[in-house]
Order: structure tokens, then C-alpha cells, then sequence
């Protein structure tokens, strides 16, 4: 070993640089940096090692800079292993081909590695499935709650709503106070300075940095406890299979009850169901964010999520499928998620198939439109595509059925109907595969159907959210692309005005819809007096004859969601 100027140290020996290089062989566990001045490592994935002679790699998240790698640019691989920062020396691409899809590249073998040694450099970063809830308070008063994303003994990075921005602005700079929350409620409180926000819009949140100011020594220890159980607890979900390792007690809780502080705890929801599906829709924000930092989609949470999905409708089915025109806050990937995910179980599932069949097509549905999250972001802004920009659109598909590799529980034929050919349609002329009406499975048709109207009801860049006596309009008149049989069963089994509506009465008063009897006629509303999406300030609940007494619909009003 040698010591570098900037703190880190030269190792050498082939069977170190080996184990250190194993560390970075899993989704997220490396980056890559281009020798330029002003670059930032950008996602790779190290696929596997081939000690003193290359070092295979997948590009296909970068594939911007592809050409200027097979040119010869040189750059360097970053990683962390065993509380250590790691990077390569400048390394050149030797060559590179398309393999089932994705970019694949080699390169030559590092003969040596720089390891920094320095325990306060090291970040620990929380994973998929990892929940630390954070309450920042200023110096004069005020407090916003948000969730703990990663950790040093320097600082700590939270992510908070867009609205913490004004707290924030406030202190401007000045020291304020953040206090971790665990989940077996272990409760740490620190000074600490802001230092960056990165906005992001689409998820109505704010990516926050802090320094930690002035510690005590017992912080400090408290701090390097706290980093040394995150890492801990990440490894056993880096394995893929929580069981594998003992679990950090920080993480253990006593009951089921969700967490007291976070992000989403301060958002308004009209419903305990509501409050409760948001849970479900943080699970699929965190892991669409895995997926664009290199990340598969991680097989426990799936699984997990769909089953809690599946408990939620056996307890309130109707309560349920109203939550999922409750998710405002959401980014409108996974509102329109949920939304097929919870209709798809209620038209197609439970009665019709078993309940582990069910959990698939749940788990297929929720993820089945993640692979938009990986596209160039103008894409899904565009309010027009032009037919190179529509082409590069569809493949989404491909681009999240390379990701679920780990999902082996899954049922690959319900996978294959949902989450592959949901956007396939009877003539020929949907996509990925452009597959017709004797390839498509019952499922496939059924989903086509509901994915399609969710997809409608809700507004889009390039349009207004659709009435659902239009889209009905609309699935009829093109029997040659949408299965007659799904579309005829989702009228009946929806009705006319499905729950979750907007309506306005004869009488002129608005109201949701909230159940709807056996003949799908509405049996529950809840009065409103604005065209908003449902949040907390609904008014009185009608029932029975009390909504005969508002007399009869006039129109579905529209919401901009």
C-alpha cells in the first residue's frame, strides 16, 4: 500500500482488489466518472470480473456518452465497499455490443485500487425498504417532517416536500435542528446547517443536504453507530433476501403500524384509506428512483407491497378504489400505477383466479409502466411526438422487463400479459412487439382495457383528463383493438359513473362518488363545493334515499389530477 496526496491509499494485491471490486457487482454499487474537469459519476452497472484481464460493464442508462467512450475517453469507477470509498485508475473501453437489449462494454482489469480509509467520508445509503422519518425545525420556530436518504458523521441528506422550501428560506443558512426518527423509536436530534436543496416537480419534492455543526464527542459515537447499522441493515437487502443476515435492531419494530414522521405524513388526504395507499405509493416513488440510478426492481419490497395492496381491498374494496383518485401529491407514473394495479384486481382477480395468481397480476400491474422513469424526461413532458420520439417511448417495456430479472416468485405467463403486452392491442397495432388478437391472453385483453381508461381519466401533457362516458364512447367504436367482451364487463362492473367520480346533481351540487349498489348505481357520495381534486375539506356524506333527494346526475365534472 501507498498514500495518496488527497487521503486515500494505493492498494495492489490482486486478491483485495478482487473482493473490493465484488462489492460494487450489484445494482447501484458503482458509478462512473469521465476524466473531464466539472464531470459527475454517472450509473453503471459492473456485471462481473474477470481478474488480470477485464472488467465487464452495462451502459445502457448512459448511453449518451457510449460514443465518446468507444472513442477512447478515459474514466474512472467509483464505489463504496466495507465503509471504504473506492475508485479506479483511468480506464479506456475495449469494446462494446448490444446484448438482448442493453449496452454492454469491457474494459481492462484495474491493476490497483485507491481506497479512502476515512470513516467520516463515508456515506450510508438508505435502501429500497429502509424508512428513517426526519423532523427539521428552525431557529425561530416552524418544523417540517421528511425521510432520512443518507448519512455521515459530516452531514445527512432528507428529502422533504416542495413546501419545506419556505422554512428553509427563512433560516438561510442558519443552524437549525434535525431529528432522526428509527423505527423502533430510537430518536437522535443534531444542529445542523443547510447546505444544498435539488428541487424535483414531477414528485413534489425537495432533495435537501445538511452539515452537522460543532459535535460533541457522544454525538459523534451516536453518529458512527447510526452509519455503521444503516450500512448493516443496506447489506441484508443488497442480498436480496432479508432473512440472510440478523437485522439491525434500529429497524425493528414492535408492531405493524406505520411510521409517525415522513414525508407523506404531512400530506393531506381525504381518507384513512387514502393516508394508507400512500404508503403503497412511496414504496413504488423510492423504488422508480432505484430504477434510474441503475437499480432493479427489488423482489422483497414487490412482493410485500403487492400483498399489502391485495389486504387493503379484502378490507375495503369500494374505500380503495376511491383512494386511488385521492393521490394527488403523487407523480402521475404512479397514480396511474395504483389506479390499473387496484381496477385490474377488482375486474379480473379474486373471483377469477387464485389469490397467488392475483398477487402477480397486482405486483405486474403496479410496476408495468416504471420503465417510462428510465426515458429521456422531455418524453413524458411532450404535449407532441413526433414518430422517432413515439417509438423511443415505447420502449419503456423493454426497459423495465430488463430490470425485473430478480422478481422470481413472479408468474412469468402473468408478468408476460401485464406488465409486457398490456399495451399490445387485437389488430396488430400496439407495442412493444405489435402482437394481434391470437397472442393475447385473456389477461392482456382485460388489461388493455383497464389501462387504457385509467390512463384517460387522467390528465396528460399533451391533453385534458377524458369524461368516462367518452372513454366508453371510445372503446366501443374500436372493436378491432379492444376485446367487446372486457369492455362490456368494465360498464357493467364500473357503472356508468365509476367510484371516484365527480358529479354534479340536478339540484347543482357536486359530489364523489364513493360505493355504488349491485346494479353499479352510486350508494354512498360525499357533497363537495369545488371541482378539485379530494382532500380534506370534503363536506357531509350522503347515503340511500339522501342522494335520490339530490336528484338525478346531470354530468360527470372533470378534475384536473
Amino acid at each position: 500500500m501507498s498514500q495518496q496526496e488527497d487521503g486515500y491509499t494505493r492498494v495492489e494485491s490482486p486478491t483485495e482488489i478482487e473482493a473490493m471490486l465484488e462489492a460494487m457487482i450489484e445494482p447501484g454499487g458503482a458509478s462512473l466518472q469521465i476524466s473531464n474537469p466539472g464531470s459527475k459519476p454517472l450509473p453503471v452497472l459492473v456485471m462481473e470480473q474477470h481478474p488480470g484481464e477485464a472488467l465487464v460493464l452495462d451502459i445502457s442508462a448512459i448511453r449518451e456518452i457510449a460514443s465518446e467512450l468507444k472513442r477512447g475517453q478515459e474514466f474512472q469507477l467509483l464505489g463504496q465497499a466495507q465503509g471504504k470509498m473506492l475508485r479506479t485508475p483511468s480506464l479506456t473501453m475495449n469494446e462494446c455490443h448490444e446484448v438482448d437489449g442493453r449496452l454492454v462494454c469491457t474494459c481492462q482489469f484495474p491493476d490497483s485500487l485507491d481506497v479512502l480509509q476515512r470513516r467520516e467520508s463515508f456515506r450510508a445509503r438508505l435502501r429500497l425498504g429502509m424508512e428513517v422519518g426526519a423532523i427539521l425545525r428552525g431557529e425561530e420556530g416552524g418544523s417540517v417532517q421528511g425521510d432520512l436518504k443518507d448519512l455521515s458523521l459530516e452531514g445527512c441528506q432528507l428529502e422533504l416536500a416542495l413546501s419545506a422550501g419556505a422554512l428553509l428560506a427563512d433560516n438561510n443558512s442558519q443552524p437549525m435542528e434535525v431529528e432522526l426518527c428509527f423505527p423502533n423509536d430510537t430518536r437522535f436530534a443534531i444542529r445542523a446547517s443547510p447546505r444544498h436543496q435539488k428541487m424535483d416537480t414531477e414528485r413534489q419534492a425537495m432533495l435537501a443536504g445538511f452539515s452537522f455543526d460543532h459535535k460533541t464527542g457522544e454525538e459523534e459515537r451516536q453518529l458512527w453507530f447510526f452509519v455503521r447499522e444503516i450500512e448493516r441493515e443496506s447489506a441484508r437487502y443488497a442480498e436480496g433476501s432479508e432473512a440472510s443476515r440478523l437485522p439491525s435492531l434500529l429497524f425493528q419494530t414492535s408492531t405493524s403500524t406505520p411510521p409517525a414522521v415522513g414525508r407523506r405524513n404531512t400530506q393531506e388526504y381525504p381518507t384513512p384509506m387514502a393516508r394508507r395507499l400512500a404508503r403503497i405509493a412511496g414504496y413504488l416513488d423510492a423504488q422508480l428512483l432505484e430504477l434510474q440510478q441503475g437499480g432493479e426492481v427489488d423482489s422483497v419490497q414487490l412482493s410485500r407491497h403487492a400483498d399489502r395492496l391485495l389486504l387493503l381491498h379484502d378490507e375495503d374494496r369500494d374505500g380503495l378504489l376511491f383512494a386511488t383518485r385521492c393521490l394527488q401529491h403523487e407523480p402521475r407514473l404512479i397514480r396511474h400505477s395504483l389506479g390499473v394495479s387496484v381496477s385490474l384486481l377488482d375486474l379480473a382477480g379474486l373471483s377469477a383466479i387464485p389469490r397467488k395468481l392475483c398477487k402477480a397480476m397486482v405486483a405486474s400491474a403496479m410496476v408495468h409502466d416504471l420503465g417510462k422513469a428510465l426515458l429521456p424526461i422531455e418524453l413524458s413532458r411532450a404535449s407532441h411526438l413526433d414518430d422517432n420520439q413515439r417509438q423511443q417511448m415505447q420502449g419503456h417495456v423493454d426497459e423495465l422487463m430488463r430490470r425485473m430479472g430478480r422478481c422470481h416468485w413472479l408468474s412469468a405467463n402473468i408478468l408476460e400479459s401485464v406488465a409486457h403486452n398490456i399495451n399490445e392491442r387485437l389488430d396488430g397495432s400496439g407495442y412493444p412487439r405489435g402482437l394481434a388478437a391470437d397472442d393475447l391472453h385473456e389477461l392482456a385483453r382485460a388489461g388493455a382495457v383497464v389501462d387504457v381508461v385509467d390512463a384517460m381519466r387522467r390528465d396528460r401533457p399533451d391533453r385534458p383528463a377524458w369524461r368516462v362516458d367518452a372513454i366508453y364512447r371510445h372503446l366501443l367504436n374500436h372493436p378491432e383493438q379492444f376485446d367487446q367482451r372486457w369492455v362490456k364487463r368494465y360498464i357493467k362492473h364500473f357503472g356508468l359513473y365509476p367510484i371516484g367520480c365527480l358529479v354534479r346533481f340536478d339540484s347543482g351540487q357536486l359530489a364523489w362518488i364513493q360505493a355504488l349498489d349491485t346494479q353499479s348505481r352510486p350508494s354512498q357520495v360525499q357533497l363537495t363545493d369545488s371541482p378539485e381534486p379530494p382532500g380534506e375539506g370534503l363536506g357531509d356524506m350522503r347515503q340511500g334515499t339522501a342522494i335520490q333527494r339530490l336528484g338525478n346526475i346531470q354530468e360527470e365534472v372533470p378534475v384536473s389530477t
